[in-house]
């Protein structure tokens, strides 16, 4: 069947902001009178949201990184499987907390695993389904990673998702570089947006580039900031 939706997703690093910024974004498109299916990895899923209280673990810090790469994978293909295809095919915008993207930036760039088997992997994941638009949360990596073990704290239910957080920064910069190389590698797909500032700020940011982007994508006057 014929896609008829649109596809969006947000990247970036820990702490940039991006889980705020799509919400937002979300209502706003929403309030527009659109359809928009508002969704996250991994996770999307009774099945994948398991999965999620898996990897994300802190406690399984001990974690293989092949074994972590494949828990993700199988996340994303119910996910796809089970909303975004499915959502798209009605004809509704789907806006998604991260997607294939991130592997190749976490698992590739951050965990050295080889991209070209990455790539692979997420084309039989996904039945080679990648956004129509991809934003990019870009920041300091220092900055977000002191955000989000800040965040972290102050929220028990984020502690029990806090793995990724205990990685070191030398981890997290080689993530963050990654995002902004497969950026310079696909310009037409992705929009890199300053994440520093205010959520405000940043979504006056966002919603300056989202306009321009697709005709598909109408927000809402009443929700500009």
């Amino acid at each position: 069947m014929t896609r008829k939706g649109f596809f969006l997703s947000v990247e970036g690093i820990e702490g940039s902001g991006k889980t705020t910024q799509v919400k937002m974004l979300a209502q706003a498109i929403r309030a527009s009178g659109q359809n928009v299916v508002l969704t996250k990895e991994p996770g999307g899923t009774p099945l994948a949201d398991r999965i999620r209280a898996i990897v994300l673990d802190p406690m399984e810090e001990g974690m293989d990184s092949l074994t972590e790469l494949l828990l993700y994978a199988a996340s994303r293909r119910q996910h796809v499987v089970e909303v975004i295809r499915p959502s798209l095919e009605a004809g509704a915008i789907v806006l998604t907390d991260r997607f294939a993207d991130a592997t190749l930036a976490y698992q590739g760039f951050g965990r050295l695993l080889d991209l070209d088997r990455l790539r692979q992997l997420n084309q039989w994941a996904t039945d080679g389904r990648y956004p129509d638009l991809t934003l990019l949360f870009d920041l300091p990596e220092s900055v977000g990673l002191d955000r989000a073990r800040s965040r972290n704290l102050a929220s028990a239910h984020l502690q029990n998702e806090g793995r990724l957080e205990g990685e070191d920064l030398r981890f997290h910069r080689r993530v963050r570089e990654g995002y902004l190389a497969l950026a310079r590698a696909e310009p037409d797909r992705f929009v890199v947006i300053d994440a520093n500032g205010t959520a405000n700020e940043v979504y006056a940011r966002t919603m300056a580039e989202v306009e321009q982007r697709d005709p598909r994508l109408k927000l809402n006057a009443a929700s500009r900031t």
